[in-house]
């Protein structure tokens, strides 16, 4: 049905060029190419205007739906145009080559429709994120992620399978094949599929998200997590190096997580000089009243002020506590409250913080003449 149509356009076309046939058919193709640039220029400025009303609404939806579709759209324009100019060609000079019009042509619209769909995911990803954070709302970035992740390789698996279709391959032989060859490459590529479980053990158990702080003295990992891929972690140590971690490592070793402490300790031992042991209770009594009604210690956690051992130049206290906070900088400001307030108590009873010290006695043998001799030296260095 096809070829009449473009006969007639290009004889009428022909016939007003004065019988040149050339001239005819490039002033056919002409107009496509020039209807596409028409068409595209209006589309971009529709779906411009567009977004921009989208940024005045609550819901991203419409916006991720606009912003996804814009480039797609225009590239799909100009393969449907040129498919459609290089058919009037194809009728025309009947060339070999253009046959391979139609599969382009189907393998270009599976591919716009395919990327649309996943700039949609990618954008409704970010817009989940961003309005959990502009509501002051918790977000589980990991999750969010893992599930985009998922859906991105969903449609893209489908899209392969529906390419294939169109271009006439036989999906349930494809899938069989798949099958016997993913036998071998499972062979020839444990580690890849060993870090892409490792990434999804990840995803399901959770034991760190994006931004944890974790380490292991396994494999000396300490840092922030910035990204989790399906093969690599990657961590931004404490120095601002990153750190790329296979995710199979992972399944291997013991991984801590001091992100999600509920609490920070407060753990010491305070000497006191033994010339204030007759102050030692009254110091102990007033340091666990301090710490009882300090407002950023944790009541709720255990609390222990003993006077605990008598040390080899100092009476020991143990303090042992916990702090209402987590953070890394506000915990240490606590901590320097509390030993300076320690220190105000100890120095109220009289006491001062030991330091090592030893004690000589030295006997002197002309005020006691009477001192036996120590063996083997003489009298007079007897001590």
């Amino acid at each position: 049905m096809e070829e009449p149509i473009f006969s007639d356009l290009a004889d009428k076309i022909t016939e007003y060029t004065g019988g040149n046939h050339m001239i005819g058919l490039t002033i056919q193709v002409f107009l496509v190419v020039f209807a596409v640039v028409v068409f595209n220029f209006f589309l971009r400025r529709f779906l411009a205007k567009l977004e921009e009303k989208t940024h005045h609404t609550t819901s991203f939806w419409d916006n991720a739906l606009i912003e996804a579709v814009r480039k797609p759209a225009t590239i799909l324009a100009w393969i449907i145009g040129l498919s459609f100019a290089a058919e009037i060609l194809q009728v025309e000079t009947e060339v070999t080559l253009l046959d391979l019009i139609e599969p382009i042509r189907v393998i270009g619209v599976i591919g716009c429709i395919t990327w649309f769909v996943i700039r949609f995911i990618g954008n409704v990803q970010k817009g989940i994120i961003a309005k959990r954070h502009a509501n002051n709302e918790p977000v589980d970035i990991t999750t969010v992620d893992a599930v985009g992740k998922l859906l991105r390789i969903s449609v893209l698996i489908t899209a392969t399978l529906v390419t294939l279709q169109s271009l006439g391959f036989s999906i349930s032989g494809v899938l069989a094949f798949g099958g016997i060859g993913g036998l071998a490459v499972s062979f020839a590529a444990k580690d890849l599929l060993a870090n892409f479980f490792g990434g999804l053990m990840i995803y399901m158990d959770r034991p760190f998200a994006v931004g944890d702080w974790i380490r292991s003295n396994d494999r000396n990992i300490e840092g922030t997590v910035e990204d989790i891929g399906w093969r690599l972690t990657r961590i931004r140590t404490f120095d601002q190096r990153p750190l790329y971690v296979p995710n199979a490592i992972f399944t291997q070793i013991a991984v801590e997580n001091p992100s999600r402490m509920t609490n920070r300790r407060i753990s010491e031992t305070i000497g006191v000089r033994y010339d204030d042991i007759a102050s030692i209770g009254n110091i102990v009594s007033d340091i666990k009243t301090m710490l009882r009604n300090h407002p950023e210690i944790d009541q709720n956690q255990t609390l222990i002020v003993n006077f605990n051992q008598y040390g080899p130049s100092s009476l020991d206290i143990m303090v042992y506590t916990f702090t209402k906070t987590t953070a890394w900088v506000k915990f240490h400001e606590i901590k320097q409250d509390v030993l300076l307030k320690m220190g105000d108590i100890i120095a109220s009873h009289g006491g001062q913080v030991a330091f090592p010290t030893q004690t000589l006695h030295v006997f002197n043998n002309e005020a006691n003449p009477n001192t036996e001799p120590v063996e083997g030296r003489p009298a007079s260095q007897a001590s």
